[in-house]
């Protein structure tokens, strides 16, 4: 960008180069380009409401959490459930929906499963059940609103609808509960809501959920403060923060704590700290002590620690750093992880059937038989959930009645056949007409993702920001694994201390309410990406590229220019705006369309770079705003330091606000 101390004019691309397509590119930037200005003021407070509701939208399980403004040290969970599973906990719900034939909405959770495994199968491959379909928003690479899902029957349906039917759900459940507590009718209008997704999300996938927000009447496009997007490993950080001795495990330390020391093996902490959780559950309120946890005692002012989120779908990793006295946090690398939550093993388990009983009839039975591979898939589950590193009984697993009568039919021999045909030794069929898998078969399921998660660990260890950390929190899930907990404690080496709370599942949970509460606690975020517009500069000799210079009326412009709004890995205060001014190209026009790029590396000179793409679009409207000054200038402020980018304008000759909105959906 120029840096010279006049104003240069450089127009900016409304359109990717080469010359001959550009047209009239539109608009004009006013530099200097670069003021950052942190008006605390310029952050709209929100309105107020009575209650925080948190929804924790998982790929496996979801779940809801609340607390009154009133008395914000008090945290209530959903209700049970009906109809858990047996050796799981039921705090949340499975994260699995059903529409009926016409594709209305039927059941969520539980009961979608429930009533989808008792259909008949002729009647169930009209239905429409989903599962695990989250995902599909962190690995669709151009997400837009008109992305499709897969039901189980292989139809296909709207990501969005199938995301607005499952918020909808969550509001009538909670906003039901709500009014039950407080015996009358609660008012949606009272309640911010608070939705958690990965920090590792790129913004199409959080506005997606804004977007399904909206279409589910959570909350009105008119009043966009009354939902806020929380970052699932933020979250756990803000509750984690909380934590008294006996509300966590700590296996880092020889001192006993809640009655057993740490050098017994890893698991029989955490089933202690089970039963702990689960004689504490018939209380579903949560008391957070005002005070900072005695962990959180020990804590000094700069102090670093790493949150390690293990989902369903994705891992993430928050490192952050203590600012005392308020104990703010300070977010020091950008989030980084990836898409190896626990799913990774159920696939790998799917892998392992493929190799013995074939892909073909695999992907035969899936469609033919949804409803009995739901139940194979459930059968595993409570199995992986046994799996731990000092075991030696060997893990067996139903096979449902229809698995074993569909491949006799499809292949004309039986399933106990097809093992001993199979090269897989480790897997063996058991007379009571099981799979019967030694732990080490089913320690080399988990070892791919596992593997994965520690390599991203052990890369995050070495960047320089993340020297000397404190404490390691383990939450989410998958952190109640045994054998994640090992590896994650042999490859740290004593190195920080791992912190793994009781309630690991709804560690998210209770953080994303408090953080509904207080969305200023986070002070200091890293932008993910860096993000900027392509504009035309004077053309320097010797120093642009030949190939990029235009001339128009007589005047060498170099096009394509990255003007850079924020680097990667920057850090960016909560309420620091990045201020750019535009002029439309003609007095007549009525709005400005200003493309954003983005690029994962930290300095780029020109949009035509590999790696830079073109990721938004920021729509001015400056209709209604003429004015009688010969050049409108149009003050643009970006806000990034949020869990959201957003976008305001004003008209400066006038003052007036222009309506600005920052769009990472249409393409």
């Amino acid at each position: 960008a120029p840096t010279s101390k006049h104003t240069v004019r450089c127009h900016a691309m409304a359109d990717p180069s080469p010359a001959k397509s550009m047209g009239d590119p539109g608009i004009t930037p006013l530099s200097p380009s670069h003021t950052q200005q942190n008006d605390t003021d310029q952050v709209p407070s929100g309105p107020s409401f009575v209650v925080v509701v948190a929804i924790d939208f998982g790929t496996t399980s979801s779940g809801y959490a609340y607390a009154f403004a009133k008395e914000p040290e008090c945290i209530h969970t959903m209700r049970r459930w009906e109809g858990g599973d047996p050796g799981v906990s039921n705090q949340k719900t499975p994260t699995t929906i059903l529409l009926t034939p016409d594709r209305k909405f039927h059941s969520f959770g539980y009961a979608a499963r429930d009533f989808y495994h008792d259909l008949d199968p002729s009647e169930s491959k009209h239905w429409l059940y989903l599962e695990k379909f989250k995902m599909k928003l962190h690995t669709t690479a151009n997400l837009s609103i008109n992305t499709d899902l897969h039901a189980a029957n292989g139809k296909r349906v709207k990501a969005l609808d199938i995301f607005a039917y499952a918020l909808a759900f969550f509001k009538e459940q909670a906003l039901k509960e709500l009014s039950d507590q407080t015996g009358g009718e609660f008012d949606n209008s009272d309640v911010r809501w608070v939705i958690t997704v990965p920090a590792i999300w790129k913004m199409p996938a959080k506005q997606f959920m804004r977007e399904a927000a909206y279409k589910s009447g959570l909350v009105s496009r008119e009043n966009p403060e009354q939902l806020i997007i929380a970052l699932e490993p933020e979250a756990a950080s803000i509750y984690c923060r909380k934590l008294r001795l006996h509300q966590m495990v700590d296996l880092g330390t020889q001192t006993t704590q809640n009655g057993f020391s740490p050098s017994d093996n890893v698991g029989s902490g955490m089933s202690q700290a089970k039963e702990h959780v689960r004689r504490n559950r018939q209380s579903r309120t949560f008391l957070v002590e005002n005070v900072i946890g005695e962990l959180w005692s020990e804590l000094e002012e700069g102090d670093r620690y790493v949150v390690v989120d293990c989902g369903g779908g994705t891992v993430d990793l928050t490192v952050h750093q203590i600012r005392l006295p308020e104990g703010h946090l300070k977010e020091l690398y950008k989030a980084s992880g990836g898409p190896y939550g626990s799913i990774g093993i159920d696939y790998e388990f799917e892998k392992l059937l493929c190799k013995i009983f074939g892909q073909d009839f695999i992907d035969q039975f899936k469609i033919k038989r949804p409803a009995a591979w739901v139940d194979l898939m459930i059968a595993f589950e409570s199995r992986k959930r046994a799996a731990a590193p000092d075991r030696t009984n060997p893990l067996n697993i139903n096979l449902p009645f229809s698995f074993i009568d569909y491949y006799k039919k499809f292949r004309g021999h039986s399933v106990e056949h097809a093992l001993r045909k199979s090269n897989v030794d480790f897997v063996k069929w058991s007379s009571q007409g099981m799979l019967r898998m030694s732990p080490d078969a089913m320690n080399s399921l988990f070892k791919p993702t596992i593997d994965h998660i520690i390599q991203h660990l052990t890369e995050l260890f070495e960047k320089p920001e993340v020297s000397d950390i404190k404490f390691l929190f383990l939450v989410g899930g998958f952190a109640e694994s045994p054998l994640l907990q090992q590896a994650v404690q042999n490859m740290l080496q004593g190195r920080s201390r791992i912190i793994i709370p009781h309630d690991v599942g709804l560690t998210i949970l209770k953080g994303a309410v408090l953080f509904g509460l207080d969305p200023s606690v986070i002070k200091v975020r890293r932008s993910p990406l860096t993000y900027g517009v392509g504009v035309l500069n004077r053309f320097v000799e010797g120093k642009h590229p030949p190939e990029k210079l235009l001339v128009k009326d007589g005047t060498r412009w170099c096009t394509d220019v990255f003007d850079t709004f924020i680097a990667a890995d920057q850090s960016v205060a909560l309420g620091e705006m990045v201020k750019r001014s535009y002029t439309p190209a003609k007095p007549s026009q009525q709005v400005i369309v200003i493309h954003v790029y983005c690029s994962e590396k930290e300095n780029v000179g020109f949009i035509s770079e590999p790696g830079v793409r073109k990721c938004g679009t920021l729509r001015l409207d400056v209709s209604g705003t003429e004015s009688t000054a010969a050049r409108r200038e149009i003050q643009t402020l970006m806000q990034f330091g949020d869990t959201e980018i957003r976008a305001m304008a004003v008209d400066v000759s006038t003052g007036r606000t222009v309506k600005a909105s920052i769009d990472f959906l249409s393409h």
